[in-house]
């Protein structure tokens, strides 16, 4: 067991430090900045890499996206009017919200390869947050009040409030909240209610937060509660019925007295056969006329 601990611990060394001691380090691992001001990101490394050593800094945004900051000795063209590289160091003349993310400075030399990451949070107070909160809900029926601020850095927390008291995040250890079936979510935002019943009902908003400033707050909105209106349901649905009764009735009555057009009945065509003119000696029998034509119908 301890030759295996020994081995582990040297592999682990090794590893960290590359075989003749190579190694890269920082002063400043979490950099906390205030938006718009600047700030100096450290790295330096043994020098196992030699007096030639190649010096990059890459930029990991919150969304995984990267890019390069100095590549080549120089600034990239994103960089170039803000960023300035002494040394190995890096100088960020003035943060912006976007710039949140990691740093990973990475040394190169003696075919030799060793990097050092550099977290930065960039600091940013909330603005009022957008919240959506129903202005009536029906009692048993599940409620939703959403709370949101895409501004703060670092990502605000969520605090909210019924008639100006705070809502406890585990009501079922405050005193008062025993009966409280509400869930509170304090990273997203979300007042969940399963069921709503009277006692949700009051005047809600809610408040961000986060260490770059004052918190901030929304707007309040007042909840009703409502009960389920069965006599008005009952009611609508009479009246519905009777609506198709009478209409019913009508039609009905509109046949009955010719009110209404009557399918036309289909009649056999007649059969009209023309047979020429015949001409006669004479007189009929008759002697009355001669017949110069005949039709058959």
């Amino acid at each position: 067991m301890l030759v295996s601990g020994l081995v582990s611990a040297a592999l682990f060394f090794h590893a960290v430090t590359g075989i003749s001691g190579f190694s890269v380090t920082t002063s400043t691992p979490n950099v906390r900045v205030r938006e718009n001001e600047g700030t100096d990101l450290r790295c330096s490394y043994s020098a196992d890499f030699g007096r030639d050593a190649r010096v990059e800094w890459k930029f990991k945004n919150l969304k995984g996206s990267q890019t390069y900051v100095i590549f080549d000795g120089k600034p990239t063209t994103p960089y170039s009017s803000r960023v300035t590289m002494y040394e190995s160091n890096l100088r960020i003349s003035k943060m912006t919200a976007n710039d949140n993310g990691v740093y990973d400075c990475e040394v190169s030399g003696n075919s030799q390869f060793g990097e050092v990451r550099v977290t930065v949070t960039v600091l940013v107070p909330p603005s009022a947050p957008v919240c959506r909160i129903p202005s009536s809900v029906t009692t048993d029926r599940p409620a939703t009040l959403s709370c949101h601020d895409s501004v703060g850095s670092p990502p605000p927390k969520y605090k909210w409030y019924r008639n100006g008291t705070p809502l406890p995040i585990d009501p079922h250890k405050m005193s008062g909240f025993q009966n409280a079936t509400y869930s509170l979510n304090p990273d997203n935002g979300d007042l969940k209610f399963p069921k709503t019943t009277k006692m949700d009902m009051g005047d809600y908003f809610c408040e961000a937060f986060n260490d770059a400033g004052p918190p901030q707050r929304c707007k309040a909105v007042k909840m009703e509660v409502r009960d389920v209106n069965a006599g008005g349901i009952v009611a609508g649905v009479i009246v519905v019925l009777l609506l198709l009764v009478l209409l019913g009735f009508g039609i009905w009555y509109a046949n009955k007295k010719g009110y209404l057009p009557k399918k036309s009945e289909s009649k056999p065509k007649s059969n009209v056969v023309y047979q020429p003119p015949s001409d006669y000696g004479g007189e009929d029998d008759d002697g009355d006329f001669k017949q110069k034509s005949s039709f058959v119908v």
